[in-house]
């Protein structure tokens, strides 16, 4: 008879800290946690009932905050219960249905980002074709086709259970496709004669290159850069920066400076009666 011992649940360590910073940062991710939902949600609400929003880039940044969605409720609430308590417990099976949530939203993010570069490539490196080439169902289409992929990594990923094997290339491959749609972008932005011309041909990506910059900065940080020498604290707040900070600032980006937004929150204001 082999004597066999079943992991049944995990404890989950808090951060190490005062009782009165733990509050304090109880409180502050609380109030991040509804400033993106809120966010969030109404951008996938602006999109849904503005016309003006009605493009392939604002059906992108919708599914991107569907995304940040999974991922911020799929963390932050547990977060929330750990730093409240001063720790908890897990049990295997819900360990796995987080992890498998959680990655699962992640990779989705990933392809989707690169979607969203190919998108603004199109539109800047081939503007007269445009609206042939990006049309509703080939936008539904590239977005379902990302969700497949999602799953299908994500399944070989616990079937194997080998996140070294498949962790990098899902990281680089569309890390790939994204710079080297960049640097076409960046030499038909070159080619316009107008300095103006040049601006706002640009100023329609630099958003994605921000949200792009931080998502990917905030992963390669956690999982390609050596841990030796880094504290477990320092780590945990790595693993903040990608779990939380990135979905609460999505909504930020996208909707700082962006005439189109403000346009359809008035829109919506006026729809309810609020001026």
């Amino acid at each position: 008879v082999n004597n066999l011992t079943e992991v049944t649940e995990f404890f989950l360590v808090g951060f190490q800290v005062s009782h009165g910073l733990r509050i304090f940062l109880f409180c502050l991710l609380l109030v991040i946690y509804w400033g993106t939902l809120c966010g969030n949600l109404l951008i996938m609400t602006l999109v849904s009932t503005s016309r003006n929003l009605r493009t392939p880039m604002y059906f992108f940044i919708s599914q991107l905050s569907i995304g940040d969605l999974l991922v911020f409720t799929d963390i932050v609430p547990n977060m929330l219960h750990i730093l409240l308590k001063n720790g908890a417990t897990i049990t295997f099976i819900g360990c796995i249905s987080q992890l498998f949530l959680f990655c699962g939203a992640e990779v989705f993010e990933c392809f989707l980002l690169t979607v969203m570069s190919y998108d603004r490539y199109v539109a800047i490196c081939n503007p007269l074709r445009y609206t042939s080439i990006m049309t509703v169902a080939h936008c539904v289409k590239l977005s379902i086709t990302c969700w497949l992929i999602e799953f299908s990594i994500i399944l070989i990923y616990f079937i194997k259970i080998s996140n070294i094997i498949f962790c990098v290339p899902i990281l680089f491959i569309p890390i790939t496709i994204i710079v080297i749609s960049y640097i076409n972008i960046i030499l038909a932005v070159l080619r316009i004669p107008s300095s103006t011309g040049r601006q706002k041909a640009f100023s329609t990506c630099s958003s994605h290159l921000i949200v792009v910059s931080i998502f990917y900065w905030a992963i390669f940080s956690v999982y390609t850069v050596p841990t030796k020498g880094q504290t477990l604290t320092i780590s945990k707040i790595l693993s903040l920066l990608y779990t939380v900070f990135t979905p609460f600032i999505n909504p930020i980006i996208y909707s700082l400076r962006n005439r189109d937004i403000r346009k359809a929150v008035q829109e919506l204001l006026h729809k309810c009666g609020i001026h």
